[in-house]
């Protein structure tokens, strides 16, 4: 019953309790009871609004490897704290391999891409190579976790 119910609401998190009730042959309040135990204990972080980045013109989707001159707890958390606030930063991994983070960044265009990586990208804390990559074709993006339970 609970696969059902994240798989139903990953698909539409906007589906009606009513819906949602009929789909899983419940009543109304004992499918809004299960929901807000799946809120509750964190299985459901939040419901959001999955907005199109082209009509909110930041379209361009950048894919950015950074390298950092040192590998201290220090630097990466001086690093992290910077990251959160680049305008358009939709994503931040510390990875393993040969450079530390990969970062997701909206923006507009190239020209505005240029704009930040001067005027932010340049200035983070610790970093010794950016790696920037415009995609040209978005082909796969989803927010839809696999449930393998």
């Amino acid at each position: 019953m609970v696969l059902t119910i994240l798989r139903a609401m990953q698909q539409d998190a906007s589906i009606s309790n009513l819906a949602l009730a009929a789909h899983l042959n419940l009543s109304p309040p004992a499918c809004s009871r299960r929901v807000e135990r799946l809120e509750r204990t964190s299985l459901i972080r939040s419901i959001v609004a999955l907005l199109n980045p082209v009509k909110l013109r930041v379209g361009m989707l950048v894919l950015i490897r950074v390298v950092l001159e040192r590998a201290t707890p220090e630097s990466f958390s001086k690093f992290e704290e910077a990251a959160r606030k680049v305008t358009g930063c939709m994503e931040c991994h510390v990875v393993a391999g040969e450079f530390d983070y990969f970062m997701m960044v909206r923006t507009r265009d190239s020209e505005s891409f240029n704009r930040l990586h001067s005027e932010q990208l340049l200035y983070l804390p610790g970093v010794r190579q950016l790696r920037s990559f415009m995609t040209l074709k978005e082909v796969l993006s989803s927010t839809q976790l696999p449930i393998l339970i």
